[in-house]
């Protein structure tokens, strides 16, 4: 009984400094400046691990640190079809023709450009966290004893808390959701809804110990309108409902997820789809459509890659999003690798693993950009209108805009792309008098 009571006692105290410290301040929009102290913390203990590693490895291996962050094995020469293949001009059909081929299938293959952005961003230098180097654990004794004292602080004392932070958090939406939906429609519900989504936002990103900053507040998206942002992490609607709120769009799951979706749509207009009615494009833009014909309901937000992408890249968007009408509010998201990896490998990770790698790194670092809001012009298509907006997204966000559908992910290159490449090599042939 005795060791029951002192556990209790133990809990008691425990939820207390959480609620009293954290989740209290966090509610209501204010820092105590923990959070501050611990970044700077963890900024000078990295900014001495990379010293110590840089001495560690001058002598035996200089070239340790030096990895390379993409497109480094192979370098390419970006040059159109017509120029590769000037044996062309000639009459006859040459077997060196081929080569061209050949050279550009082992360039996918040993760096395709597509695949490499589905795994997780390299680092130029150690992080203390073991998805980089392991061997870097024995540089030296100092930084190996950091290193383990790392790991006892992250899963001793910051994975509890986190873990309490954001069953705290999950907890208070789903009862504050289903609380203000009972409410009768009007302003007064709107208004309750959007304080419980931002409070426990805010309590859910104080569970990741993140640090945002917002960069150009005035182009936030308004009601009415439609927010487009490139796609790195599920957290990515934490992150930004963490400064405003946003009628989120998506597909009807069970479990936990499922919970929380009946409970917030009671409060908040979502746009939830059943897996049978999200292959119907005509009903999705038609709901979608009707959302925003009503001005006073939230922005929606929407990433129309489709698919999380690690942080380094923004590829295609879907066009669907951008054939509805309405203002577009584009938004950069930017994570800081320094800190932990956001990117949310699916194929590799199940949705666990990954929030437990989340809340195992050291913090969840970024930058928001809200970029001036754009419309549709006259004489342009969806497909025109979707790339404008995503190279806006990439110009802002550092990022490498690829033309390609993040569906790669999973599926194979369709076989439209080949027949394109076929036919442009056949006209090439035809026009040189090759064939015929």
């Amino acid at each position: 009984m005795e060791v029951v009571w002192a556990a209790g006692q133990v809990g008691a105290v425990w939820v207390a400094v959480v609620l009293g410290l954290i989740v209290l301040p966090s509610a209501l929009g204010i820092s105590l400046g923990i959070s501050e102290a611990y970044m700077w913390v963890l900024v000078k203990t990295l900014e001495w691990a990379t010293i110590r590693l840089q001495r560690g490895v001058r002598k035996p291996q200089p070239q340790m640190l030096q990895i390379p962050t993409a497109n480094g094995i192979i370098e390419r020469d970006e040059t159109p079809m017509e120029k590769e293949i000037a044996r062309l001009h000639r009459a006859d059909f040459e077997f060196s023709h081929i080569f061209y081929f050949c050279r550009k299938g082992f360039e996918a293959i040993v760096e395709d450009e597509v695949t490499q952005r589905f795994s997780s961003e390299e680092l130029l230098s150690w992080n203390l966290l073991t998805r980089t180097n392991v061997n870097f654990h024995y540089i030296s004794l100092r930084l190996t004893i950091v290193w383990v004292i790392g790991v006892i602080v992250r899963y001793c004392f910051l994975l509890p808390l986190r873990f309490t932070l954001a069953a705290i958090g999950i907890t208070s939406m789903i009862v504050g959701t289903t609380v203000v939906g009972q409410l009768p429609n009007g302003s007064v519900k709107n208004y309750l809804s959007e304080v419980v989504h931002l409070t426990c936002s805010r309590i859910l990103v104080r569970a990741l110990s993140g640090t945002i900053h917002y960069h150009n507040k005035e182009n936030r998206p308004q009601k009415g309108g439609i927010c487009v942002a490139n796609h790195t992490s599920p957290i990515d609607a934490i992150i930004l409902t963490n400064d405003g709120c946003y009628a989120m769009v998506g597909q009807v799951h069970g479990g936990l997820m499922g919970i929380i979706q009946r409970a917030t749509v009671k409060a908040c207009p979502h746009v939830w789809f059943e897996r049978s009615e999200i292959k119907d494009r005509h009903l999705v833009t038609k709901r979608l459509r009707e959302h925003v014909a009503d001005k006073s309901k939230l922005p929606i937000l929407i990433f129309p890659e489709g698919t999380c992408i690690n942080n380094t890249s923004v590829m295609m968007f879907k066009k669907g999003s951008f054939e509805i009408g309405g203002t577009i509010y584009p938004v950069a998201i930017k994570y800081d690798p320094q800190f932990g990896d956001a990117f949310w490998n699916s194929s590799k990770y199940n949705i666990v693993s990954y929030l437990l790698r989340i809340m195992t790194s050291w913090a969840i670092v970024c930058n928001v950009w809200y970029l001036p809001p754009m419309v549709r012009k006259e004489d342009e298509d969806a497909v025109q209108f979707a790339n404008r907006v995503r190279s806006a997204i990439a110009r802002q966000g550092g990022l490498t805009e690829l033309p390609w559908d993040g569906g790669l992910k999973r599926a194979k290159v369709k076989d439209t792309f080949k027949e394109e490449q076929q036919k442009n090599y056949s006209k090439m042939l035809v026009r040189n008098g090759s064939m015929g």
